[in-house]
């Protein structure tokens, strides 16, 4: 592979597995299985071995993944909540060991647990309370879901016995499967989505504002690692032991072994018996029991050398394809999806399965009434596989993509380097319409939650919403006594919903609670192609307000951390329509946030008009603190070298790319020191 070659699927991993990262872990809506993500992410590690220079600055294989929210408080982890590495093979678990074994040049003794499919959660314990449950967030920082947790009822409030002063237990919360059904029995009754699965609704309930509908869940938690610096013994399986004792909910089906026989034994066991569990585990973590010998093995930036799982094979099954559906998104992208003979699969009753994109549909050469044979990627999501030549019938018409949207009948187009169609009429193609209305009242945008649950759909059909606008200029006379009954997918019930006071009331005080809502969320509640929650951040952030925005050139754009080539163009054609301008100019008329509210509050203006970009690592302050004092005094830091620098504060083990471009554009580069004697009121600059 040539450096170019190299260069080109470089980008194209590390675009893709973020974006996947961001299903998984802020969504939690993974669309792709945990196998097929392993191998993009194990193709990203080699390639980037083999041309270090190539690695990107938001590689994912340098964090942990997923992207931070601010619905509830943000906290740092004490301890990083780092993942596994996985694992698919017994061949890579004899692997692990003989590394392991090298590394220690002895004996070692092994935990072996399962592996839960459920929510990591760090909980805080300080002189025998709960004072703090965070979830992992991207594995340095997390919400703080405490009031959530509390009502789990197996995690408790206050311990018993001979604990430590201060600890931290980390475990998996999950739903029952138990539970889950019954949720999704009630959600169905009530006309309402069906959860994909029990982690999916595990998720989901502790992100809920109300902490009584978070009790009515029936969540359970079961807890697997302590940290601390004052634990009773010095092993792992010896501090789990005396958790249980504290009353803290810590398995039981936990064994120490020191060959691998024993290991391989206790994998094939649970592969078969977990189907008898109610709750879903997808594999076996096996772990470095002595403290000492992981501390002696350490970690990578991703993952623990002295931990490792071991995946299960997700379960398949064959049966016979009947149609294929394509279903457009709120960008356009037009997604075929398989319709099957019903089979049972994972537990669950299988009707349609995703096949992504024409690409795929091509490589697996796939015929109307092919056998197919379909797998829960990841325990999670059906996915056609592989097709059975030998069973395919001999009138069978080969499955070619569409060419014309379903929905308004206008040509699809599929850009360079894409694997997706789109349909290009966004202004009139209905399901285009609704997706992005539905996607400015969500919870992460303008949260008018009120307007959920089919009613967008129901104002776009009376004619009442065609833009997202017109919300604002709904009035109680216009939706007052409109009703409509539609069908839900699937069974085809009979769902009826009526807007009477009560709910009309709701729905226009949501609607004026949110021009509240601030600029950031704004921003992502727009709907701009690649502008997700984080780039909407960035972007808000950088520009201040939506005209700086507006008017920003291609260069500022690319100057933002994090913003590519890709976005920033999205960016410059969302603005450059007139439409979307005037859209903008009607929201600023109803009073949306179109500019921060919280202004940095400057102590002195010795830095004013100053900007800086701070790299590296130093003496005397973090980079945070360092940030801090030039916005204090009236500077403004930037993310990336430009000619509108003025100061690169350079630390020890800096960029060398940012270094580079400082001096290619003549910014003037200063240390700590030089930094420190220009801030002091005695210092000359």
């Amino acid at each position: 592979m040539t450096s170019a070659e190299a260069e080109k699927r470089i980008k194209q991993l590390t675009d893709e597995i973020n974006k996947h990262n961001h299903y998984y872990y802020v969504l939690s809506n993974p669309v792709i299985g945990d196998y097929d993500f392993d191998l993009l992410l194990e193709e990203l590690v080699r390639l980037e071995k083999e041309f270090p220079d190539l690695s990107l600055p938001d590689s994912p294989t340098q964090r942990v993944g997923g992207d931070i929210t601010k619905e509830f408080l943000q906290v740092t982890h004490k301890y990083p909540m780092l993942s596994l590495s996985n694992s698919y093979s017994e061949e890579e678990i004899v692997e692990f060991d003989t590394r392991t074994r090298k590394t220690l040049g002895g004996d070692t003794e092994y935990i072996c647990e399962l592996k839960y499919d459920g929510v990591a959660i760090g909980l805080t314990y300080r002189e025998g309370y709960l004072v703090q449950a965070v979830t992992r967030g991207d594995g340095f920082q997390g919400d703080d879901v405490t009031t959530n947790i509390k009502t789990i009822k197996s995690i408790p409030l206050k311990l018993q016995g001979n604990y430590p002063v201060e600890f931290e237990i980390r475990g998996e919360v999950f739903m029952p499967r138990s539970s889950f059904n019954k949720l999704n029995e009630q959600r169905e009754e009530e006309g309402l989505q069906a959860f994909a699965n029990p982690r999916n609704a595990a998720a989901g309930s502790l992100k809920m504002q109300d902490s009584s509908a978070v009790a009515r869940r029936n969540l359970d938690c079961f807890l697997y690692n302590i940290l601390g610096e004052d634990l009773p013994f010095d092993n792992h399986y010896q501090n789990l032991t005396s958790a249980r004792e504290w009353g803290l909910k810590v398995s039981n089906f936990i064994a120490r072994y020191k060959n691998l026989s024993d290991i391989f034994d206790f994998i094939n066991y649970w592969d078969k018996a977990r189907k008898e569990l109610d709750f879903d585990i997808d594999g076996v973590v096996i772990k470095v029991n002595s403290y000492r010998q992981q501390q002696q093995l350490g970690s990578t930036a991703k993952s623990p050398r002295w931990a490792i799982a071991y995946k299960f094979k997700a379960e398949r099954t064959s049966t016979r394809l009947l149609s294929i559906d394509y279903q457009v998104g709120r960008t356009g992208a037009v997604t075929p999806v398989a319709n099957l003979e019903p089979v049972k699969l994972a537990g669950t009753t299988v009707k349609r399965a995703s096949l992504h994109n024409a690409d795929i549909i091509k490589s697996l050469d796939l015929y109307y009434g092919d056998s197919v044979f379909i797998e829960k990627g990841g325990e999670i999501i059906p996915k056609v596989i592989h097709v059975d030549l030998s069973r395919r019938p001999t009138d069978a018409r080969p499955v070619t993509f569409i060419d014309h949207c379903p929905e308004c009948g206008t040509k699809l187009i599929r850009e360079e380097g894409e694997a997706t169609h789109y349909c290009p009429n966004e202004n009139g193609c209905p399901p285009q319409i609704k997706g992005r209305l539905e996607h400015f009242i969500s919870r992460k945008a303008m949260n008018i939650d009120s307007l959920g649950e089919g009613k967008i759909e129901i104002l776009y059909d009376k004619g009442l919403v065609k833009e997202i606008s017109d919300l604002y200029d709904l009035h109680f006379n216009k939706l007052i006594g409109l009703q409509t009954t539609y069908e839900t997918t699937g069974d085809k019930k009979e769902i009826k919903i009526s807007f009477r006071e009560k709910t009309v009331n709701n729905i226009l005080k949501g609607i004026e609670a949110s021009k509240e809502t601030n600029f950031e969320k704004v921003l992502y509640a727009l709907g701009i192609r690649y502008v997700g929650e984080t780039v909407a951040k960035k972007l808000a952030f950088h520009f201040g307000d939506i005209d700086e925005l507006m008017s920003a050139s291609f260069e500022e754009l690319i100057a933002v951390e994090e913003i590519g080539d890709k976005i920033a163009e999205s960016v410059l054609a969302y603005f450059q329509e007139e439409k979307h301008r005037q859209t903008i100019e009607k929201l600023r008329a109803k009073g949306i946030q179109f500019e921060l509210k919280h202004q940095v509050s400057v102590k002195s203006d010795l830095l004013n008009g100053l900007s800086f970009v701070v790299s590296g690592t130093f003496k005397n302050y973090s980079r945070e603190e360092l940030k801090k004092k030039i916005e204090d005094l009236g500077g403004k830091n930037i993310s990336s070298v430009s000619s509108k620098t003025d100061f690169l504060l350079a630390g020890d083990n800096m960029g060398p790319s940012k270094l580079k471009r400082a001096r290619e554009l003549g910014i003037r580069i200063i240390s700590e020191e030089e930094f420190q004697n220009m801030t002091d009121p005695k210092g000359q600059m």
